[in-house]
This record gives structure tokens, sequence and C-alpha cells, in this order.
């Protein structure tokens, strides 16, 4: 039954996905420039040979992160929207560290790196769940209070204290033994492909196979019902805040350890905010968010490459982006128009 439901879903999905690049085919054709040109820049860009490949990956990995991110907040019923300043965190810290313990072997030093860049990450989130479980404070109003102030507080840290010495807003670079290694040769595609899909296995026998998993969405189903059962739904809250935030924080980790090898103000360009739309997209589950975020990463590879080749405006690759979260989140908007208009009914 459950393997149905997943195939079902997995179709719609595809479904949904090509009737927005039909959509996306009829705007294009509207705007003069030519489908078939369009399309196989953007199919190219995204896979046209084994760099292109890895740039793919390389836009993935992020959203994979903060995709997940978002996604195991859902699954407790908490709607965490500040992935991007728990990753700016995530990042700072995990660039601190890789300039202070310069003496020690990349075995030691990356894993730490890791460490600090996940605790930040879920301290930043912390706040925010102690007061969701205490006091009742909606969590989309603190985690979006707390992207400005992360964001701001880390570049007033860095521009005080740690700044390089030059015009741009960085870190020192961090030690040679800190940067995780490259899979393919000058691609910047590194070890950060398999720290992702490690979290995406852990987070999905976390949810599927322990009765912490089973406790945090059951609460997310039902806080009542969960609490009458004996579950610690404050517990159970903060901890998924603090999950949340720590899967966050690992996606600046990686950044600094991978890709920008230090902090740089500014560096992100949406990745906690793109992570929601991964996150619809992959319908809150590790395996959907994966293959979300990988669809992500060919747009926006791809999207590239219709820019440049084919000269497609950017605006309509993020019209297309838009669309395939729109048609596969339309079940969940239909429901729930459905059920406000069934509870409209009963009320009169």
């Amino acid at each position: 039954m459950a393997l149905n439901k997943n195939i079902k879903e997995l179709l719609y999905s595809l479904a949904a996905i090509i009737s927005a690049l039909i959509v996306g085919a009829i705007l294009i054709k509207l705007s003069g420039h030519s489908v078939l040109e369009a399309y196989y820049y953007l199919f190219f860009g995204a896979f046209g040979s084994s760099y292109n490949l890895a740039q793919t990956l390389l836009k993935t990995i992020p959203l994979i992160f903060t995709g997940l991110a978002v996604a195991v907040g859902f699954q407790s019923g908490l709607f965490n929207i500040g992935g991007e300043g728990q990753l700016y965190w995530g990042a700072f810290a995990t660039a601190l560290v890789a300039i202070t313990f310069t003496d020690l072997p990349a075995l030691i030093l990356i894993p730490l790196a890791l460490i600090a860049g996940a605790a930040a990450g879920s301290l930043w989130a912390l706040i925010p769940g102690i007061l969701k479980a205490k006091t009742g404070a909606h969590e989309v109003i603190t985690t979006i209070m707390f992207n400005y102030i992360g964001i701001l507080m880390t570049t007033f840290l860095l521009k005080n204290y740690f700044k390089e010495d030059g015009p741009v807003d960085q870190t020192p670079k961090i030690a040679e033994q800190a940067k995780l290694p490259e899979i393919a040769a000058n691609t910047r595609l590194t070890w950060a492909l398999f720290i992702a899909i490690f979290v995406i296995i852990f987070i999905y026998y976390l949810l599927n196979y322990t009765s912490s998993g089973y406790d945090l969405q059951i609460v997310g189903e039902n806080k009542s019902a969960a609490e009458y059962s004996g579950v610690n739904s404050d517990k159970v809250l903060i901890s998924a805040m603090l999950l949340s935030g720590g899967i966050a924080g690992l996606a600046g980790s990686t950044m600094v350890l991978g890709v920008l090898h230090r902090f740089i103000t500014n560096f992100s360009p949406g990745y906690g905010f793109t992570g929601i739309a991964v996150a619809v997209l992959g319908r809150n589950k590790p395996l959907g968010v994966l293959a979300a975020a990988f669809l992500f990463g060919v747009l926006e590879s791809g999207g590239m490459s219709m820019q440049l080749f084919a000269k497609i405006p950017a605006d309509l690759m993020t019209i297309v982006q838009g669309l395939v979260i729109l048609f596969v989140a339309a079940p969940s908007i239909f429901k729930v128009f459905k059920n406000k208009s069934l509870a409209f009914r009963g009320d009169n």
C-alpha cells in the first residue's frame, strides 16, 4: 500500500514537472525564442559533459541540506524558515575552527569544523524552538527575524574581528588540510556530496525506524494526541528545531570547506529560502528532497547555459521553477480549500 502510494506520488511529480516544462515551452515560444534550442542547452548545461554534471551536483548539495532542514521541521509540524541564518552561523563557526586549529591533521580538523558548523546552526535554531514550545511564539515569525539577526551578526563579527586585509569582507583562507577533497579535479565538487547523502540516509532511518522519529511525526500530525499517548511534545519540538538547524548549519559548513575555503559576507544566494521550495517539491520526505534538490540543480545549471547560448531571459527559468512547485503542490492546495469549504458548510 505504502509502495503504491509512493509510486503514485512519484508519477504525479513527474507529470507536474513535464506540465511545467510544457507551459515553459509555450512561454519561450511566445517570447520569440526557439524551444528546441532552449531545452537543448538546458540539457547540455546540466548533463552535456562531466564538468557540467559536476556543476549541477555542486549546485544541488546546499539545497539538499536546506531542503532537508525544512522537511524535518515540517515533519514535526514546524515551519522553520530560518535556514538562511542557521546556514550563515554554520559557515562562520566552521571558518573560525578551520583558520584557528591549523596544526590539526585533516582527519581531525574536517570533522571538528563540520561539528562546529552543525552545532552553531542548532544553537541558532534553539531559541525559536524554545519560544515555540514554551510560549507558543510562532516559529515563522521568530525564525525569519533570526535570519536577519544571524546574517548581520556574522557580518559584524567578521568586519570587526576576523576580516582579512583587503576590500572584500572575508576571513583568511582556511587551512589547506581543512579543505574537503575533490571528487573530480578542478570542478569544486567535493566529498560534501557524500556528506549530504549520508545525512539523507540518517534522516530516512530516523524517521522510519526509530521511536524518536515516530514521536517527531506524531507530534506533527496531532500534538494533542501525541501528548495524550505520553509523548513530551515540547521536548520533541525543541529537538526537531535543533536537528533542523544543525542540518542547515552543515550547508554553510560544506560551502566553506568545499567551495569558498573561507567565510564571505552575503555568500548565499538564498539557499535557505530555496530549501523551502525543495522541501515542498520533495513532499518533506528525505528521498523526495534529494530528487527535488537535484531538479533545482539541473534547472539552475542548465538555466545558465540557456541564458548564455540560447539568450533565454533568466526570468523564464524562475517562472518554470515556480510552475513546477505550483503544479506539485496543487493537491495540497486543493485539499486545504476543500477542508475550509467543508468547515464553512458545517458552521452553517
